[in-house]
């Protein structure tokens, strides 16, 4: 452990007894001899009274620690305390800065507190902001009239997200019954989960189908009960989520080579795609009138999705297939009307 840890540790041992009301105004040896059992037990000296003595400096002093600790020496009691009562470097006071950031971060958490598996970190978060003396209740409003956050909505399925989670963690398998999405038939599965992956607010495990021989994607709002087995499994070594979705945008992966997409769009749109990239491997060339994006993905229904948001502002370029296929879907469309 680096001696500047070292010395962070003596610092909490230091503000510990000078801070107990049980032992008030503990002297420079009283604070080395604890300091001493505390790190290294009784196996002998290890810490200098010079040390103590460059430690309770630091404590006074050093801005970077992020308090000046009020330490004073009394000459009737001879030992240290605190001249601010109730004082401990645990309370320290944040900056501005710092307390809206952590008001900002736990107001974000605080659109998942319905969520089951979030909800065990909810009183871990009241309690860091009522340390914090910022607002013990994350329902305060006082800064609803500059900063709205999204709300999450409420969906189907989260109620599995904690025993799923847990049969990752534990490399167990999972029984459930799951309803198509075309229609209302269901069929019983058993498999092996390796991620629970989130997208556009709705929650997906992605699995290996020992019956299919594949890994498969599940939507946790088409699950009927969810049961965790005492059956575990070996998970696969080469599995990578960064891999498994490396050419996908979205959440469906396919067992293809991934394309190069090419499609042209408007000045306006191009700047906000540069700004908010479709895919990381998103190239963009620009022209005085138009911006022409390049992607090497998989052609995917939320591919097809997000190119057919942009209506008018987008024409597709490469493969024929994807041009094809939104040609197609935007004259269907347009027969309607």
């Amino acid at each position: 452990m680096p001696a500047n840890k070292y010395a962070l540790l003596r610092y909490r041992i230091i503000d510990r007894c000078i801070s107990n009301s049980a032992r008030p105004y503990p002297s420079k040896e009283d604070l080395r001899e604890a300091c001493e059992e505390a790190l290294y037990g009784s196996s002998g000296d290890r810490i200098s009274i010079s040390t103590i003595e460059k430690d309770l400096w630091a404590m006074r002093n050093e801005g970077e620690l992020g308090y000046y600790a009020p330490i004073a020496y009394s000459k009737v009691h001879k030992g240290y305390f605190y001249e601010v009562e109730d004082y401990s470097i645990n309370e320290m006071s944040l900056n501005d800065d710092d307390l809206e950031a952590i008001h900002f971060a736990a107001e974000t958490f605080n659109q998942f507190r319905d969520i089951p598996i979030f909800k065990q970190y909810q009183q871990a978060i009241d309690k860091v902001t009522s340390r914090l003396k910022i607002s013990p209740d994350l329902n305060d409003q006082s800064s609803e009239h500059f900063i709205q956050f999204e709300e999450a909505p409420e969906v189907k399925g989260i109620e599995h997200l904690g025993p799923i989670a847990k049969a990752i963690q534990q490399h167990q398998r999972l029984r459930f019954q799951y309803v198509k999405f075309t229609d209302d038939s269901a069929s019983s599965y058993e498999v092996e989960p390796y991620l629970l992956k989130e997208y556009r607010n709705r929650w997906y495990v992605i699995c290996w189908n020992p019956s299919r021989e594949d890994f498969r994607t599940y939507a946790l709002d088409r699950m009927g009960e969810v049961k965790v087995s005492k059956k575990t499994f070996k998970p696969d070594p080469e599995f990578s989520s960064d891999r498994f979705f490396q050419h996908s945008i979205g959440i469906t992966e396919v067992d293809k080579e991934p394309q190069q997409v090419i499609f042209e769009c408007s000045p306006v749109l191009g700047r906000y795609l540069d700004s908010q990239p479709l895919h990381r491997s998103q190239n963009i060339a620009w022209s005085e009138d138009k911006a022409q994006i390049k992607l090497e993905v998989l052609i995917t229904y939320e591919l097809i999705a997000e190119l057919l948001s942009f209506g008018a502002d987008v024409k597709v370029l490469a493969p024929t297939q994807l041009k094809d296929r939104i040609q197609s879907t935007l004259s269907a469309a347009l027969s309607k009307y």
